[in-house]
């Protein structure tokens, strides 16, 4: 017997460890969280909501409790008691509860699961929106199905959490110019970004092979600009497809899409990128083109690259087509936030263009060491959007060839020629998004064999973007921390000159886009690859899988 004691004793400590609940596999990490034992049976359990709650919370969680129902097999029931705060301030209430609180961060939430009750606390509809995707997340994969599931466990491990984004802007950018998405996919898009807490899509619409945007005052632009003869293959100049390409979203289409994104906690930035890569628009109205171009006439492009062929800024007719466009644009897209492009523009067409040299006069700008004149005339093309866009309560963004001159105070940089533009803009005051080509270009092969992935972007193996490079990108890396306050966020890029099919798109965004989201939202210490790469292989893949979405296998996983 005293034997029997002693090895009980030496035993009983591993015997504590193999009991603690295991963290539950959750991306990205939460900031905070701390397991107990036990659990909370969701089948068929009542949920009570704040009775303050607006209509837009209220469905969220009442779209819940509908899938709850419907996968578990069991009713769960929805209801706003007028006492519940109360109730569950005094430890006196049962069920799943979402109570608001002010106290909570932005975006942030609370949850606490014991074994005859779960609280679920935010300040805001994207906290509690965020807060059903976790809860999602320790909950059988078939809760994302459609079927009913009578074989697993309904239940949450019992624990606390404590989560809050660390950034506030978490974007993935889709450029639908190059190759044209449906709706549909399109929607699909925002429906992955939203279980992994992206909180803004910036859609790329306009472009030298396309554009995507129904504008009223100039129907041109979809009538002629959004479809091309053909497309080259890969990037043989001489190559054809044979394929009439294009396609554009009609103003009902965006408002369809931007009300679905918003249910997704989603804002929807639009960028019409501008003076450089029109040449769709000047297809559609040669008249907007600067004198001598060559070729003409103008052609929607077959081919990728950056085309010499520029906006005439020079002229007014053409600041009052960009004004009219953008009015429009802005209408349709409620977020503070309009891209106006501004990368690649190149000004060979502006020094020999009389209107354009005219303007510069008018402007009395000059070359210096800092900036060409034309330079300088770009400049007051942002300055003149932006000045418009405020007039719509709108701010701008731009990628980093804005900073090149002179950039109006306001403005936000978005930096992709790796981190340089952004280290630069922050340091001179402006907010900055991180997009560097080197971490978050999505387009940009997975890994450094070209050879065993299919043909993308990337031309040599120090450009592609494996995934643990990817996860491995902190922001704030050659920042000062008194300049740190100025970057925004961080935003993926997925560019679309070689990836023409939904498989195609999905396999290059996936899972990277989890990986990115990991760097959005996660605090440093918070993050851990191997960790990660658990949660993929027991729980995200296996989600992806059942909601019929294409993905790269990570090479850790492969067998």
């Amino acid at each position: 017997m005293k034997r029997f004691l002693f090895f009980l004793a030496i035993l009983a400590p591993v015997l504590g460890w193999a009991a603690k609940p295991s963290v539950p596999e959750i991306v990205p990490a939460p900031r905070k969280i701390e397991m107990a034992k036990g659990s909370f049976k969701v089948k068929g359990v009542s949920i009570n909501c704040d009775p303050t709650f607006d209509a837009a919370t209220l469905k969220l969680v009442r779209q819940f409790a509908d899938k709850l129902s419907l996968v578990s097999g069991r009713m769960s029931d929805v209801a706003s008691p007028i006492g519940l705060v109360k109730a569950v301030e005094s430890g006196n209430t049962k069920g799943l509860c979402f109570i608001k609180d002010a106290s909570v961060a932005s975006e942030g939430y609370k949850i606490s699961i014991g074994k005859k009750a779960a609280v679920v606390r935010a300040s805001d509809y994207n906290g509690f929106f965020y807060a059903v995707q976790t809860l999602k997340q320790m909950l059988p994969v078939s809760v994302y199905g459609n079927a009913p599931d009578l074989k697993s466990r309904w239940f949450l491990p019992c624990c606390e959490i404590e989560d809050a984004p660390r950034f506030a802007y978490r974007g993935i950018l889709l450029d639908c110019c190059r190759h044209f998405f449906s709706v549909d996919e399109v929607k699909k898009v925002l429906d992955v970004m939203s279980m992994f807490k992206i909180n803004r899509f910036h859609w790329h619409l306009t472009e030298d092979q396309g554009w995507r945007i129904e504008i009223d005052k100039y129907p041109k632009l979809t009538e002629i600009g959004a479809y091309r003869d053909y497309t080259i293959i890969k990037r043989d100049l001489s190559s054809s497809d044979g394929t009439r390409h294009g396609g554009y979203y009609t103003k009902a289409q965006i408002r369809d899409i931007v009300a679905y994104a918003q249910a997704l906690g989603i804002t929807i930035i639009p960028e019409v990128d501008m003076p450089g890569h029109m040449v769709a628009a000047l297809a559609s109205y040669p008249e907007l083109g600067c004198a001598g171009s060559q070729p003409q006439p103008y052609k929607v492009r077959t081919y990728w690259g950056v085309s010499k062929q520029v906006l005439n800024v020079g002229k007014e007719s053409t600041m009052r087509f960009l004004e009219d466009v953008c009015d429009e644009v802005a209408d349709l897209f409620p977020g503070e936030y309009f891209n106006i492009g501004g990368d690649e523009c190149p000004k060979d067409e502006w020094k020999t263009d009389p209107d354009c040299q005219a303007k510069i006069k008018e402007l009395g700008l000059v070359s210096d060491e800092k900036a060409s004149a034309e330079a300088r005339l770009q400049n007051y093309v942002t300055a003149r959007m932006q000045k418009f866009l405020a007039t719509k309560g709108k701010k701008i963004i731009g990628w980093d060839e804005i900073l090149e001159g002179e950039l109006t105070e306001g403005a936000t940089v978005m930096s992709w020629r790796g981190t340089k533009g952004g280290i630069k803009a922050a340091s001179m005051g402006y907010d900055v998004i991180m997009s560097p080509n080197i971490y978050c270009y999505l387009d940009h092969c997975q890994s450094t064999d070209l050879a065993s992935e299919p043909y993308c972007i990337t031309k040599t193996p120090d450009r592609a973007v494996p995934m643990p490079k990817l996860y491995g990108y902190e922001p704030y890396t050659g920042i000062p921390e008194s300049d740190q306050h100025h970057i925004l966020g961080v935003q993926g890029n997925l560019w679309t000159e070689f990836i023409g099919t939904n498989e195609y798109l999905e396999y290059m965004l996936l899972p990277r886009l989890m990986a990115l989201s990991e760097v959005q939202w996660c605090q440093p210490e918070n993050k851990d690859y191997d960790r990660f790469i658990r949660c993929l292989e027991k729980k995200e893949l296996p989600i992806l899988s059942l909601l019929g979405y294409n993905y790269r296998t990570p090479d850790e996983l492969k067998k």
